[in-house]
C-alpha cells in the first residue's frame, strides 16, 4: 500500500505540474484580460498543488490563498473600471514578441548555467524536524508586525492608486444609474 501511495502522489505531482505549465501558457494564448487572468489563477493553484504534495504545506496554502485573492482583486478591479464586455474583449496580451522572446531565452540560459556551473555548498547542520513549522516560525516571529502592516498599506496603495488614476469615472459622466446626460465639458480622451 505505501509504494500505490507513493506512486499515486508522484502521479498527482506531475498532473499539477502539467496544470500549472498549461495554464501558464494560457495565459499568453487567450484574448482577453478576464481569461488570462483566470488562466493565471488557476496555474498557481495548481503550483500550490504541487507544493502541498511535497508537503510543503504552508508555502503551498500561501501560494493558493494568495494568488486566488489576488485574482479575484484582479478580477473585481476589472469589472468595476472596464465592464465585463470590455474584459472579454479580444485583445494580445504579449507585446513587443521578439524582445519578449528575447529576454525570456537570455534569462533562463543565464538562470539555468548559474544553476548548472555554480558550485552548490555542501549542507552544514541537520534540517528542522519540522520544516513548515521553522519556516513559519522564522517568517512571522521576527516579522510579525512587518506583515501587520504591510497588508493594509498595500490595499491603502492600490485604493488611492486607482482613486488618483481616474479623474472622472463613467459614474461621474452618466450619473449613479447611467441615465444622465454626457457631463459639460466632456471628458477628455487620454
Amino acid at each position: 500500500m505505501v509504494e500505490t501511495s507513493g506512486v499515486l502522489v508522484d502521479i498527482a505531482f506531475w498532473v499539477c505540474a502539467a496544470v500549472a505549465v498549461g495554464f501558464g501558457v494560457l495565459v499568453f494564448v487567450v484574448d482577453s484580460m478576464a481569461r488570462a487572468t483566470y488562466a493565471l489563477a488557476l496555474s498557481f493553484v495548481a503550483t500550490g498543488g504541487a507544493l502541498l504534495l511535497m508537503q510543503q504545506s504552508y508555502l503551498g496554502v500561501i501560494v493558493v490563498l494568495m494568488m486566488v485573492m489576488e485574482m479575484a482583486v484582479m478580477a473585481v478591479y476589472m469589472v468595476m473600471f472596464m465592464g465585463m464586455n470590455p474584459a472579454l474583449m479580444p485583445m494580445s496580451m504579449v507585446h513587443s514578441h521578439r524582445w519578449a522572446i528575447g529576454a525570456a531565452v537570455t534569462t533562463f540560459v543565464v538562470l539555468g548555467s548559474g544553476a548548472v556551473l555554480v558550485p552548490w555548498p555542501t549542507r552544514r547542520g541537520a534540517p528542522s524536524p519540522d520544516v513548515t513549522d521553522a519556516l513559519g516560525r522564522a517568517i512571522m516571529e521576527s516579522h510579525m508586525l512587518v506583515m501587520m502592516i504591510v497588508g493594509p498599506v498595500m490595499v491603502a496603495t492600490i485604493v488611492v492608486g486607482v482613486v488618483l488614476s481616474s479623474a472622472r469615472t463613467r459614474y461621474d459622466r452618466f450619473g449613479d444609474d447611467l441615465d444622465q446626460p454626457a457631463a459639460d465639458p466632456p471628458q477628455e480622451v487620454r
